[in-house]
């Protein structure tokens, strides 16, 4: 807390000071500026390629005002290096409750990064919030989209949407900074390079150099990065509607018994209170939704362990991502919760071609198996499931196998724990979600194809 104060009475504010938006080699070139007062700028950058666009009747303003909000996203990860108690927005209009709004972002998306600091604050003692802009942004708009907008990380979720939408017409995949996985994804589903939308995302490498010298660093928000950068897609490519792969467990809590959640951004919450927002200020049809709403990350690995043809080319390791070419690292959570979310349904040759290894004959991953089952007081800050999906997929492993010849994690579990039998909850679809009749049927179906 010493540092956290210091740093807020020498860096009391934090400025958006402009973004610009200029046309080089046929992209939208997106450059902000933010300013830390005393300490030094920021020139993060977005690019977007001009040959996405399929909407002819674009509002100039709603454009800009679109652009401006991604810039209030993106700020986020340059404002945490000193959590300055002001934020001043001097290029783009906001009332009283979208300041709100944008800070119930701020504190819940870095949520995380308070607790891993030991930072305890309130919200409306974080941060206050003033626009200087006084008028209110006006549109022309005329809007009727069609198909389906489908975010793609190269992991096992999207790749269960793409197959789900796979008969839909118009759709096209969006991937922010795409690698490998993601991009050989799309294409194996069937998207040719006109059908796959990239978009370049660069910060500012002054951000970088301040982790390393000490001040605040820690996890942002980033799908919230992606909500507002696929809208402003959307909206140039004419799609109807954006559809993610948030599965039901992004709802949970990371520390039991707070509200700190990793997946904030990807939750449902986040998801409500990001379409009354859109509704409100942008005032035009675009639904942004998460497919696999209703699904338990259980049912997802059950589907995605009958899609073989993605089994080689997949990835969902973060710290993987980091290497050329991505690979599995085999020793963080976001690994073996893959790992044990897909054992039921292909342990174990599968699963050791896919990953290397047996995970589960891994000593080494006692601590982190112990945090995804729960018998700890936090789950893994990574993107994994709940509990109890993880708890029920070690179980159905371990009463298909000899009992007599389980890897150690799997004896591990048997020796110390009950198994985990309660299927309900983890086997039902879950009605609680943004997704209208039709594409609640397209799910189901998939489900009981199965």
């Amino acid at each position: 807390m010493d540092k956290f104060y210091e740093l807020r009475n020498k860096y009391s504010e934090f400025i958006y000071d402009s973004y610009t938006i200029k046309e080089e080699n046929n992209k939208y070139v997106i450059t902000y500026e933010f300013v830390t007062t005393n300490l030094c700028s920021f020139h993060p950058e977005t690019k977007i390629d001009k040959s996405i666009i399929k909407n002819n009747n674009i509002d100039k303003n709603l454009f800009e005002y679109i652009v401006f909000h991604i810039g209030l996203i993106e700020l986020i990860s340059y404002y945490k290096a000193t959590l300055s108690p002001n934020i001043i927005i001097k290029c783009g209009y906001l009332d009283e409750e979208q300041i709100k709004w944008y800070k119930n972002i701020i504190f819940n998306g870095l949520g995380e990064l308070l607790y891993k600091n030991e930072i305890s604050i309130t919200i409306d003692e974080l941060v206050n919030i003033k626009s200087l802009i006084n008028s209110k942004p006006s549109f022309n708009l005329t809007y009727n989209g069609e198909g389906n907008l489908i975010p793609v990380g190269g992991g096992k979720d999207s790749c269960v949407s793409l197959e789900i939408l796979k008969n839909e017409k118009c759709n096209s995949c969006f991937i922010i900074n795409p690698k490998d996985p993601s991009i050989n994804c799309a294409r194996i589903a069937g998207y040719s390079n006109e059908d796959i939308i990239t978009v370049e995302r660069i910060i500012d490498k002054k951000i970088i150099e301040l982790n390393e010298k000490g001040f605040i660093n820690g996890h942002t928000p980033f799908s919230a990065i992606v909500a507002f950068i696929s809208y402003l897609c959307a909206y140039l490519s004419n799609k109807k509607n954006i559809v993610l792969s948030n599965e039901s467990s992004a709802n949970q809590a990371t520390v039991i018994g707070s509200s700190v959640n990793h997946q904030y951004s990807k939750s449902f919450e986040f998801e409500n209170d990001f379409n009354e927002y859109i509704n409100k200020y942008f005032k035009i049809n675009i639904k942004y939704f998460s497919l696999l709403r209703g699904l338990s990350e259980y049912q997802i690995g059950l589907l995605f362990s009958k899609y073989q043809k993605y089994h080689e080319v997949f990835k969902s390791c973060n710290l993987g991502s980091k290497t050329t070419p991505w690979k599995w690292c085999c020793n963080c959570p976001k690994c073996l919760f893959v790992f044990i979310i897909l054992s039921p349904h292909l342990y174990k040759d599968e699963l050791i071609n896919i990953f290397g290894e047996d995970l589960y004959e891994r000593t080494d991953l006692l601590n982190t198996f112990l945090e995804i089952i729960g018998e700890s007081k936090i789950k893994p800050f990574e993107c994994v499931g709940t509990i109890e999906e993880a708890k029920f997929a070690v179980s159905t492993l371990i009463n298909k196998l000899d009992k007599d010849k389980l890897p150690y994690l799997l004896k591990y579990y048997l020796d110390n724990y009950q198994l985990y039998t309660n299927a309900k909850s983890i086997l039902t679809y879950n009605e609680e979600n943004n997704i209208d009749e039709y594409f609640n049927n397209l799910v189901k179906a998939e489900l009981n194809n199965d």
